[in-house]
């Protein structure tokens, strides 16, 4: 570790930061402070510690609805370093977590009343369960940053805990050989931490069990229909310019708001397809029949297909008909698949195993619909 790295560079309101913080750090240490969720400083053996509030403020809250709706998402993330809760000691726990900030807000939320510190990763803004997929919340970056804080130099004991759901990433076997620490992991949820430390560390059989009940699934749809805006807006175009070539080829008059109108008419059951993948997959994911996402997908791509042929365009042709049950399950069976991503109940070579399968079939159907609509409009 050379001296560069245990500077304590300033930012405006004065404050010296951590000292695992480099110089890019320290204008974000600065922006913490003013968004509240750092509320003063710990003075110890190895430098100044942030102490971090453990009520969520309203920038807080808004960071938290911008990044469900995928903006900033990549971005929100804090320095990686070491915090401190309520007034910690020599003997305190230490508490490791991800250095995106949803993650992290979920952690210090929970810690009202306690006295810790928190080791925060650099997981290149990734949640927790995620980053020890990639090993980016990894045996590698916990050594690395026990060694960079100088946390042998703070604390009496030897003991990390750690998010269970970090366990994939993590051998403690090889960070307790390598920096001395030994680690345990968590409960699951945060909210069960204050639990866990009274039990002395031990966490009841229900804090080792994941929960991916309606609420758990819905929460994270926002993220999921952010992501259709562009691909939206294009097919929009896309039927926009169908329209207005059908009518120039067959001489009739051209004018906007009938154009228009017929445009969104004509998107409206590939819009309904789009919030079925986006939306009810993952809200009925239990209750859909098989096992795999983009299975379920289709399955409620076909109900949609056929309820909209028969109710809503019963006189279409059959090229018509043909783009309804290629084009509407096809986007529904991708968009469910793509929740693989945000389930508690897929692995990844499950997950490889079914967009070897499922893939080549939803792109043959979606190429074959897209055909079919072009021609119904020209036929």
């Amino acid at each position: 570790m050379s001296k560069k790295e245990f500077n304590l560079p300033m930012v405006e309101d004065h404050q010296p930061v951590s000292c695992c913080a480099g110089e890019e750090s320290a204008h974000k240490y600065g922006q913490a402070s003013e968004a509240g969720w750092v509320v003063g400083q710990i003075e110890t053996v190895a430098g100044p510690v942030h102490r971090i509030a453990t009520t969520l403020g309203g920038r807080d809250r808004l960071g938290s609805i911008k990044t469900r709706w995928g903006l900033g998402r990549m971005s929100y993330t804090i320095p990686p370093g070491l915090y401190g809760v309520g007034n910690p000691d020599h003997s305190s726990p230490v508490l490791v977590s991800a250095n995106y900030k949803l993650s992290f807000d979920s952690l210090r939320r929970e810690l009202s009343g306690l006295d810790l510190w928190v080791l925060v990763l650099d997981t290149k803004g990734v949640n927790v369960w995620c980053a020890a997929g990639k090993r980016t919340f990894g045996t590698e970056e916990v050594v690395r940053m026990v060694k960079a804080t100088r946390l042998p130099e703070l604390v009496s004991h030897r003991l990390l805990i750690l998010p269970q759901l970090s366990a994939p990433g993590v051998s403690a076997f090889k960070v307790r050989n390598r920096c001395g620490f030994k680690v345990i992991f968590g409960p699951v949820r945060a909210a069960d931490l204050p639990a866990f430390l009274k039990a002395g560390n031990r966490a009841e059989p229900a804090m080792r069990r994941t929960h991916f009940g309606l609420l758990d699934r819905l929460v994270l749809t926002p993220v999921e229909l952010s992501a259709l805006a562009k691909p939206l807006a294009v097919f929009t175009l896309f039927l926009f310019l169908l329209n207005l070539f059908s009518l120039l080829v067959s001489g009739g008059p051209v004018s906007p708001a009938p154009l228009i109108g017929q445009t969104l008419s004509d998107l409206f059951p590939f819009l309904v397809a789009m919030l079925i993948g986006a939306v009810f997959v993952p809200a009925l994911l239990p209750y859909i029949p098989g096992r795999a996402f983009s299975w379920k997908g289709l399955l409620l791509g076909l109900i949609w297909a056929a309820t909209y042929r028969g109710l809503f365009d019963p006189a279409a042709g059959w090229l018509q008909t043909a783009s309804y049950f290629l084009l509407i399950p096809a986007i529904a069976a991708f968009l469910g698949m793509n929740f693989t991503g945000s389930s508690t109940y897929t692995s990844l070579s499950g997950v490889v195993k079914e967009m070897k399968f499922a893939l080549p079939l939803i792109i043959t159907a979606a190429a074959l619909g897209l055909i079919a609509l072009v021609a119904a409009y020209f036929v």
